[in-house]
């Protein structure tokens, strides 16, 4: 018999260092809609990139990742 489970879906994102896992707040968001929802608290979300999803745990996990400053001159 063939049964059919819903992943769950998980978000991360890096602060200083740290892996920080955001719980998802509406499965029928979009990634990127729940990135614009998070990017209330993280204002470094809004240049973010999102990648995934890949499978961790019977999870799929998006990662959102900031692009790197540079220093001019």
């Amino acid at each position: 018999m063939l049964v059919v489970t819903e992943l769950e879906r998980k978000f991360t994102y890096s602060v200083k260092g740290q892996n920080v896992t955001l719980p998802d707040p509406d499965p029928s968001l979009s990634p990127e809609a729940v990135m614009n929802f998070y990017s209330n608290t993280y204002p470094e979300l809004i240049s973010a990139k999102i990648t995934g999803p890949e499978i961790k745990n019977d999870a799929m996990v998006y990662s959102f990742g900031t692009a790197v400053m540079g220093t001019k001159g």
